[in-house]
C-alpha cells in the first residue's frame, strides 16, 4: 500500500512536469498562466499522497521514516515541495515548480525502483530516541531548502544563458522571474537550510551515537561549506553567477551525506 501511494505522487510529479514544460515552451502568451496552475494543482496533490506515504511508513516503523536510503529521499522530495509550495507562491516564482516537479519525480522514482534502497517489510523498532528523531527530520528539512535553492540557481544559470544567447522570444525566456528574484530566493533559501541544519546538527550532537560518527561529520563538513559560502557572501559578495553555481555545486556534494547512512 505504501508503495502504491509513492507511486502516485511520482505521476502527479511527472505529470505537472511535462504538463507545464510543453506548454510554456510552446510560447503561447494565454498557456504558460494556465500551465503553471496546472503544476502547482499537480504538486499539491503529490503533497498529499508524499504525506500519506510518510505516515504509512511511520506506522510501521513506530518512528519518522528516515532509516533506509529511499525513506530519506522520499522525505528529501516531501522537504523539496515543501518549500516549493511555500516560496513559490509567497515570491512570485509559480514557474519553480516546472524545475521542482521533475526533482521530485527523479527522487521518488530512484527511491521506488533502485533496488536495496527502499526496505520491503520494515521492522518495527523497540523504542524513539527524540534527539534522533529531531535531528534527522529537521537535517532532511535542511536539504529541501538546499535542494530548492540549488533548482532557483539553475533557474538563474538558464536565464543567463538565455541572454548571453538573445534568446529573448522563447517563451520560457519571458516566464522566467527576474534574475533579482531569483538571487534573492537563493539566498533566503540558503539562510534557511543553514538554521534548519544547525538546529539538525544541535540534536545530533545530544543522541546516542554508538560509535557510527560518520553521517554527524559529514554533516558537519556539508555545514561548514554552506557557512563559509554565506560568510563570504554577507561580507563580501559573490557575483549571482558563481552563487547560483555554489549552490548546486554544494547540494550535490552534500548528497554524500545520504551514502554515509
Amino acid at each position: 500500500m505504501d508503495y502504491t501511494v509513492l507511486i502516485i505522487s511520482t505521476l502527479f510529479a511527472l505529470v505537472g512536469a511535462v504538463w507545464g514544460g510543453i506548454a510554456v515552451s510552446r510560447g503561447d502568451s494565454s498557456r504558460p498562466a494556465i500551465a503553471i496552475r496546472g503544476t502547482l494543482a499537480c504538486m499539491l496533490f503529490a503533497f498529499v499522497f508524499q504525506l500519506f506515504f510518510l505516515k504509512l511508513r511511520g506506522d510501521l516503523r513506530g518512528a519518522c521514516p528516515l532509516r533506509d536510503l529511499g525513506e530519506i529521499l522520499a522525505f528529501l522530495a516531501w522537504a523539496l515541495t515543501v518549500f516549493y509550495l511555500l516560496v513559490g507562491r509567497s515570491y512570485r516564482l509559480s514557474i519553480l515548480g516546472l524545475f521542482t516537479a521533475p526533482v521530485v519525480f527523479v527522487f521518488q522514482a530512484v527511491a521506488l525502483f533502485m533496488p536495496g534502497l527502499m526496505v520491503e517489510n520494515p521492522v518495527r523498532g523497540d523504542g524513539v530516541d527524540a534527539w534522533r528523531e529531531l535531528h534527522s527530520a529537521v537535517s532532511v528539512l535542511a536539504y529541501g531548502a538546499f535542494a530548492l535553492a540549488a533548482v532557483a540557481g539553475l533557474m538563474f544559470l538558464l536565464l543567463d544563458h538565455l541572454l548571453k544567447e538573445h534568446h529573448l522570444r522563447s517563451g520560457l525566456f519571458r516566464n522566467l522571474p527576474p534574475a533579482r528574484e531569483l538571487l534573492l530566493v537563493v539566498k533566503r533559501l540558503l539562510w534557511m537550510g543553514m538554521a534548519l541544519l544547525s538546529v539538525g546538527l544541535g540534536a545530533g550532537w545530544m543522541m546516542p551515537h554508538k560509535g557510527a560518527w560518520q553521517h554527524f561529520v559529514a554533516a558537519i563538513v556539508v555545514w561548514l561549506c554552506y557557512g563559509v559560502l554565506l560568510a563570504v557572501l554577507q561580507w563580501r559578495g559573490v557575483t549571482g553567477r558563481r552563487l547560483s553555481l555554489l549552490s548546486v555545486s554544494l547540494f550535490i556534494l552534500s548528497l554524500v551525506v545520504f551514502g554515509l547512512v
